[in-house]
């Protein structure tokens, strides 16, 4: 297994809302080539950066409810969430270094 973490409708809550630590979720599908381009680079920083942020992608396909619940209407969304809120949002495929960036208040 990688170093991101699959998380489902069932675990959302303890593994990121309960989480001490911020949780970086990827909402992705099989379908959608960014999310696909993306996912290695995901991989990448959950490596990285795992003393401070944990990586999860939830495939909203077979996870609706989560999807619903926070209003995703773009393939990829990555929400960030810290203390079981949303704290920051990042829409689209974007390079490591935007990504780094994006995250620097979470991981520096």
């Amino acid at each position: 297994m990688g170093a991101t973490k699959t998380v489902t409708d069932a675990t959302f809550s303890s593994e990121v809302l309960k989480s001490d630590k911020p949780v970086l979720v990827d909402f992705w599908a099989e379908w959608c080539g960014p999310c696909r381009q993306i996912a290695p680079i995901l991989e990448e920083i959950a490596k990285e950066h795992a003393d401070k942020l944990t990586v999860a992608k939830i495939n909203i396909d077979e996870n609706p409810e989560v999807q619903r619940d926070y209003g995703i209407l773009k393939l990829p969304t990555m929400n960030v969430f810290k203390g079981g809120e949303v704290v920051k949002q990042i829409i689209g495929a974007h390079p490591k270094a935007r990504l780094l960036r994006e995250l620097e208040d979470y991981i520096s």
